[in-house]
């Protein structure tokens, strides 16, 4: 997006990646909601910058975020999300909403115990994705460890690495229950059309008020989205943020 002309600010969530400071790898919806309203505070403070002119663009589970922040805070003039991500309703429904009431009693009674025994002393536990995969990893697992894992999106500081015991708060994280509040601020919604995450954009698409566009990219997958720049819809991009920042 910079090299078609914004000026553009990227980030890594807070406790995450680049960002400093401690604890880190750990969940908060709120705080990484509020790392968008941070990010608009930096952009609006450059004198390069039109205070009435920032938009936000979220990719995965930054999507959501993007959305929720959307929702609270009218500086935000346009919203874009690409592969986006509704974690909350990943965590408490399972992918493709599989997830039974005793699997979720389940799920929470171990971040339970687990919040014992690290008070207690015990190492933390992190969830991450493995570092080796086999004939029986489901095909969404080897779609992230094909970017993660793999020397297209390994980092050091992108182990994907999240405390089991901070995973928890995303059960109350509802991006989508609001989303008409965004409007008559536009929406743009892309996803790839063999995404397994497809049904999040469809389902925030549902939820959104007018003005909205819904945007499928034919032939890509999820991750597809994050770096095949050759499948990324830039031209959608740009002409979206022209129009509604102009």
């Amino acid at each position: 997006m910079a090299e078609r002309g914004f000026v553009t600010l990227a980030f890594d969530a807070s406790f995450n990646g680049e960002s400093g400071g401690q604890p880190h790898f750990i969940s908060s919806p709120d705080v990484f909601v509020e790392d968008f309203l941070a990010g608009v505070d930096f952009l609006g403070s450059q004198p390069m910058v039109d205070r009435a002119r920032i938009g936000v663009l979220g990719v995965c589970a930054s999507g959501a975020f993007s959305l929720a922040a959307a929702q609270i805070d009218p500086r935000i003039k346009a919203v874009a999300t690409v592969s986006m991500y509704d974690m909350g309703g990943a965590m408490r429904e399972g992918l493709h909403k599989t997830m039974t009431d005793a699997d979720r009693r389940k799920a929470l009674a171990g971040v339970a115990e687990q919040r014992w025994a690290e008070f207690d002393g015990a190492p933390v536990r992190y969830n991450a994705l493995p570092e080796t995969i086999d004939a029986n990893t489901d095909p969404v697992t080897r779609e992230f460890f094909a970017y993660y894992r793999m020397p297209r999106g390994r980092h050091p500081r992108s182990t994907t690495a999240i405390s089991a015991t901070s995973m928890s708060s995303f059960y109350q994280f509802r991006p989508f229950e609001h989303l008409d509040a965004i409007s008559p601020r536009p929406v743009l919604l892309i996803a790839g059309e063999n995404a397994h995450s497809r049904y999040f954009t469809e389902d925030a698409f549902a939820a959104a008020a007018e003005p909205k566009t819904l945007h499928i990219v034919p032939g890509a997958g999820h991750v597809d989205l994050y770096d095949r720049v050759e499948l990324i819809p830039w031209d959608a991009l740009q002409a979206f943020f022209d129009r509604h920042l102009a």
